[in-house]
């Protein structure tokens, strides 16, 4: 092993260095040039020559206390050497002049190679410095590709485990509620009452299970199965809602208003599911007995389109980002489970009250987030509920293909 693979052979040359330069200001100390040098030019030699050889014998006893890598440190010891040989060789050349010399080049000289390796020392240490920060930003980045492989294969497998429990669960909740649907056919005429309500108990349970099943395989492939984005309107994805919606909308007599919405970059399909969610929550949970459902949308860029409900300090919204409002005039939400309803699962009525899966606010935070976007509510009971929701302007971010034709505004609609 040569000296240089020495992790800490760098530290040690260095403070040799150091204390050879204190040995050479002891020897001309000690060692007049001439009879008549004076008591303070002595001093002052010794004290140079000292000087730099103190700050290399310090700087290399303190190299592995410093955040700099080990391997290095020979690097410094060669700036530090390097510094002296620019030196030298500068005086050589001085040197050569005709008529032009060091007078007294026995003093003159160690002064001036110990102040260029102190400086070959300090531009050294600074290089060596950068080098360990690059060095650790790359064992950093290397982790971070670890760990966004392993999130990623891991991903894959609970895409995988999804699809696989959701079509084997839906073949035999498929076979249980056709079976009972076929005793109630055969034999319901010989059930007594409460043998037919457990039926439609038993058969309401085996819907409700597969709803389940089918939003949770959703909600799990949000990320996987979402097309490329593009410049996507808003409008033309409320006109395909309400179409969808319809005998919803005029069952309820809901009405919904929306001023002009912009465009915005997204998955076109991922954003119609989006506000499909956002309206029959809104329609499902309206205050019937007062007035009918009325639902309004806003949109405003770079800011909530209604100044009342600001997100608090955890959402940032950009310049390049819209803030689009939904808004009815439901029921509400107390404070307490406004973080709550966007997680799987969590409902905060009985199927009795409000029929559902407890799935679609999650796969709507879901699928803003893969836009980018954050989603959240404003909300008081009995005061109706605003969900407010951020999306990237078209243009603003990365479009793989052309905007769809037949997607320009098309104003406002009441249904």
């Amino acid at each position: 092993m040569s000296l240089w693979s020495i992790s800490i052979s760098g530290k040690h040359l260095v403070y040799a260095l150091g204390v050879f330069y204190v040995l050479v200001a002891i020897v001309t100390a000690f060692v007049p040039t001439s009879h008549d040098e004076s008591l303070s030019s002595v001093l002052v030699t010794f004290a140079f020559i000292t000087g730099s050889g103190l700050v290399l014998i310090v700087g290399g006893y303190r190299l592995p206390q410093t955040d700099i890598a080990s391997q290095f440190h020979h690097d410094i010891f060669s700036r530090t050497l390097a510094g002296i040989a620019v030196m030298l060789a500068i005086l050589a050349l001085y040197h050569v002049q005709p008529g032009i010399g060091l007078s007294e080049p026995q003093r003159s000289l160690p002064i001036l190679t110990g102040f260029a390796g102190v400086a070959g020392f300090a531009v050294g240490t600074f290089d060596a410095r950068a080098k360990t920060r690059e060095l650790e930003l790359e064992h950093q980045n290397r982790q971070l590709e670890q760990v966004q492989a392993r999130l990623e294969d891991s991903n894959e497998r609970l895409e995988q485990f999804a699809y696989a429990a959701s079509h084997d669960l839906q073949e035999p909740l498929r076979m249980i509620s056709n079976y009972l649907q076929l005793i109630d056919k055969r034999y319901g005429d010989e059930l007594d009452e409460d043998a037919t309500e457990f039926l439609e108990y038993a058969v309401d349970g085996s819907e409700r299970m597969t709803e389940m099943i089918d939003g949770l395989l959703q909600y799990s492939r949000v990320d996987t199965q979402g097309e490329p984005f593009e410049p996507v309107s808003l409008e033309a994805v409320l006109d395909d809602v309400c179409k969808d919606l319809e005998f919803c909308i005029e069952e309820s007599h809901a009405e919904l208003e929306w001023s002009e919405l912009p465009r915005v970059d997204g998955d076109a399909r991922q954003l119609r599911q989006l506000f499909q969610n956002l309206l029959t929550n809104a329609i499902e949970y309206s205050n019937m007995e007062d007035a009918s459902p009325r639902i309004e949308i806003d949109a405003k860029r770079g800011e909530s389109p209604r100044p009342s409900q600001q997100p608090d300090d955890t959402v940032n919204i950009g310049s390049d980002d819209w803030v689009i409002a939904v808004s009815d005039n439901g029921i509400g939400i107390d404070p307490a489970d406004q973080e709550r309803i966007f997680e799987v699962f969590q409902r905060l009525h009985t199927q009795e009250e409000h029929a559902g899966t407890g799935i679609g606010l999650a796969l709507c935070k879901r699928v803003v987030e893969r836009h980018g976007g954050r989603i959240w509510v404003d909300s008081e009971p009995g005061e109706g509920t605003t969900i407010l929701i951020t999306l990237p302007a078209a243009g603003t971010g990365d479009s793989d293909r052309a905007p769809r034709p037949n997607a320009e505004p098309t104003g406002h609609e009441d249904a």
